[in-house]
């Protein structure tokens, strides 16, 4: 190996440890907060150990409601994203190139619009209805940009999509209603699972435009960002360090499953 070689391997050996480090740094210590006595969360200095903070999240009773207002929030933000974004995803990939780029840049434009806009112009439009802020405010105007992430994943998995399958199975005597349930459906299956957790996770975290629009409902970043004024206690750390766990877990089990999966198929 050459000296350039090794140059290249170890400042590529640098960067991926930098990145790592700059990635996960932040979440180390918030986790390591969550163990630590001082009321504040911070890692120094190290007052000593105590689990008390989980079982001041346990009793906080307002954090506990504010994580059941973002989770219902997010379980009818995906259920109007998906089939919106993927309805327009299928006009979109069905259109001229022409037509395709003019209707691609109306569709993207929430996207580009700052969340403080669409939050401020969600009240305003639905106050002239009688409608004030609330969940149901909150669900419309997060839907309104996070459907355009739905729409991009499904037109992304679409372009590797074979349409003469839909045409040999139309020419089969097939309706479009079962060509879309048995063919283009699970083709895109992948493209919708990871949709949705991504609805689910723009939702959760979503903070500018929710502020305007959340009446007297509290989803869990705006009561993280009222307790970041009134008094934060490791509690929300505490929180934070569970969500992580969860989602860890999820992510290995699902790549134990895959590979299980995996090998019985290559046995078989």
């Amino acid at each position: 190996m050459s000296a350039a070689d090794r140059i290249s391997r170890a400042l590529f050996g640098f960067y991926l440890i930098a990145f790592f480090v700059y990635l996960f740094a932040p979440l180390a210590i918030m986790g390591a907060a969550t163990f630590n006595t001082s009321r504040f969360p911070t890692v120094t200095p190290w007052q000593g150990t105590t689990l008390r903070w989980f079982s001041e999240l346990w009793s906080d009773g307002a954090m506990w409601q504010s994580l059941w207002t973002s989770a219902v929030v997010a379980f009818f933000v995906v259920l109007i994203a998906l089939p919106v974004g993927t309805a327009a995803a299928l006009i979109l990939t069905s259109l001229h190139a022409r037509a395709r780029g003019f209707l691609y840049a109306v569709m993207v434009s929430p996207l580009l619009t700052p969340g403080v806009v669409i939050g401020i112009a969600t009240l305003v439009l639905w106050r002239q209805l009688g409608v004030g802020g609330g969940v149901f405010l909150i669900v419309v105007a997060q839907a309104s940009f996070i459907i355009c992430y739905v729409m991009l994943m499904v037109a992304a998995r679409l372009q590797r999509f074979d349409r003469t399958q839909e045409e040999a199975a139309l020419g089969l005597g097939a309706s479009k209603f079962m060509v879309f349930r048995r063919i283009l459906l699970p083709f895109l299956k992948p493209a919708l699972i990871a949709a949705a957790f991504l609805t689910v996770l723009q939702s959760i975290e979503n903070y500018n435009t929710t502020l305007f629009v959340r009446g007297f409902d509290t989803p869990l970043t705006v009561f993280i960002a009222t307790k970041v004024r009134t008094g934060l206690t490791p509690a929300v750390n505490a929180l934070a360090l569970i969500m992580i766990s969860i989602t860890i877990l999820g992510a290995v089990a699902y790549e134990v499953a895959r590979r299980r999966r995996a090998k019985a198929g290559g046995a078989a």
